[in-house]
């Protein structure tokens, strides 16, 4: 198989999945694997869901897409489910979280200008965030290394340290373009960063203070990943406008940008749109997910289940003093390394673990399946937990050229 017909902008793992069951994914070799990735949170029902698996292929018997020019039921089937879980007012339905940032990006820029009668709206963003790829959220995130070589970014965006209040107050006392702050709950790119347990209380309140639009890109956080279906409703708050994806069609794409309030007349007829956002197959998909998160009660086992691994991880690497921090909210957990250890995701899929180090390569970031059994969490903390000391005692060499662990993966 031929990959010179591909771009090359990913850095791949030498890896090809024919097909995934629950927590498993397994190669075309044959070979088992635990998902501790979920393709980066999006199958937070883990593969093959039956219920899932049964909305896509009953839809895809009937009609697949058809456009916004026509009514949507299942469209509208979905936007009353998120609009009830989130306490906002209505939704726009994109493809990706990328697409929903954007469509928040444009609805804080028209907010600015048609209610706020600012020239030049700004948006506050947060360094080490990530938003998408896009221009405009390319421009909003706030790592250089993504940006690099695709200057003149879009412009409008005031950058301030994440987890800090006091910058927030500064700029709003020096800036009277700002419109609205946008910001990850947990920014998960960087790492799993958890900000202080009052941060989005007290932007909540900056946000009110100044008549800004609070708009959380729950990308990543939401639908139920966090141990709520949305990361804020741990602060009992709620935004003006909310993203999120991934998760949303466990890899059917699809993102929704939510607004409420003063934010929810913005975007109207003729001002922004999708040819594909939200067509009969993605919103079956999604519907699928939504329902089997609230019958399965999902928030409440991603909370349960993240804490009992975090738990293991901090008992098994306890006295490790390469491990520098563990934590989480939910199933958002990270393992912080006091030092880069990039070469941990090939050596744990070596073991038969999927997963990926980010934050400079300093944290490995785990996002398994929500519905990952206790077994399964207990030898993902065993398996791991070993790599990472043996790592650690710089034995790399001996612990990547053991035997071929391919029997362990397939019998485990």
């Amino acid at each position: 198989m031929s990959v010179d017909s591909i771009m090359t902008t990913y850095n791949r793992l030498s890896v090809a999945f024919d097909h995934g069951e629950g927590s498993w994914l397994y190669d075309t070799d044959g070979n088992k694997y635990l998902d501790a990735l979920s393709g980066i949170a999006v199958c937070g029902l883990g593969h093959a869901h039956p219920a899932v698996t049964q909305a896509i292929c009953e839809q895809a018997a009937k009609v697949i897409h058809t456009s916004n020019l026509y009514t949507i039921p299942l469209q509208q089937q979905l936007a009353d489910k998120l609009t009830q879980l989130s306490g906002m007012d209505n939704v726009f339905f994109g493809n990706s979280g990328a697409e929903a940032n954007e469509a928040a990006i444009k609805l804080a820029r028209r907010y600015g200008n048609t209610v706020k009668k600012v020239e030049k709206p700004a948006i506050i963003v947060m360094e080490n965030s990530f938003h998408g790829r896009t221009m405009a959220t390319l421009s909003a995130t706030g790592n250089r290394a993504v940006q690099a070589g695709f200057e003149p970014l879009v412009s409008g965006f005031v950058r301030a340290p994440f987890d800090d209040i006091e910058a927030i107050k500064t700029i709003a006392s020096n800036n009277p373009n700002i419109v609205a702050v946008l910001v990850e709950p947990i920014q998960g790119e960087s790492g799993i960063q958890i900000p202080a347990s009052d941060y989005l209380n007290q932007l909540r309140s900056v946000c009110d203070e100044n008549d800004w639009l609070l708009m959380l890109d729950e990308v990543q956080t939401g639908n139920a990943r966090s141990g709520k279906y949305f990361s804020y409703q741990h602060n009992e708050i709620l935004p003006d406008v909310v993203t999120t994806a991934k998760g949303l069609g466990n890899g059917m794409p699809i993102g929704a940008c939510l607004a409420r309030g003063k934010a929810a007349a913005i975007l109207g007829t003729g001002t922004h749109g999708s040819t594909y956002g939200g067509n009969p197959l993605s919103c079956a998909a999604a519907l699928a997910v939504v329902n089997t998160i609230e019958t399965e009660n999902l928030c409440d086992r991603a909370a349960e289940l993240g804490n009992k691994i975090v738990a293991g991880f901090k008992d098994r690497l306890e006295q490790a003093d390469y491990v520098k921090e563990v934590r989480n909210q939910g199933m958002l957990i990270a393992i912080e390394l006091t030092e880069a250890g990039t070469e941990l995701a090939v050596l744990a899929k070596v073991k038969g673990i999927l997963l990926n180090v980010t934050g400079g390569g300093k944290v490995i970031r785990l996002l398994p399946p929500l519905t990952m059994t206790d077994d399964e969490a207990e030898l993902l903390v065993n398996t791991l937990s070993t790599i990472i000391r043996v790592y650690a005692a710089d034995e790399r060499s001996p612990e990547t050229e053991a035997a071929d662990p391919g029997n362990e993966r397939r019998t485990s």
